[in-house]
């Protein structure tokens, strides 16, 4: 049965268009112009027919009240470490020249123990996240 159009909403609903309306910007259906638009619309409705009518030209399955899309299993995370082990060589070689001492490439292989640990560490961190995966999945 549909909802009747003049009943008012609170912040929780206005909220939750505008993270529809913010899906559908970053899904590429809106420019910036259009989304600042409607986002102010959404921002001073004060019933669900307003807001049904900010979302009447978009798909219904990120609109509002529906649920939002599965993510993905995994999405890109930075990794620092690799970035911190990437750059310890290069300041290596620039402290060696500097300082004319060779030592400093002993840093090389004590950040990489440090930065990635040991392979029960990896180990049991890959199985964390199997399992982290498998119960978000679930």
């Amino acid at each position: 049965m549909a909802e009747v159009p003049e009943i008012r909403i609170g912040t929780a609903e206005r909220e939750q268009a505008l993270e529809a309306l913010s899906r559908h910007f970053s899904d590429g259906r809106l420019t910036v112009t259009e989304f600042d638009e409607r986002s102010s619309q959404v921002a001073a409705a004060t019933t669900r027919g307003q807001i049904e009518r900010v979302f009447a030209d978009l798909p219904a399955t990120a609109g509002p009240g529906s649920p939002a899309p599965a993510e993905p299993a995994r999405r890109f995370q930075p990794d620092w470490s690799g970035r911190a082990m990437a750059v310890i060589p290069i300041a290596a070689l620039v402290l060696f020249f500097v300082t004319g001492s060779w030592l400093w490439f002993l840093a090389v292989p004590a950040a990489g123990a440090l930065l990635f640990g040991t392979d029960r560490e990896r180990n049991e961190r890959r199985r964390r996240d199997r399992r982290n995966d498998r119960e978000d999945r679930n």
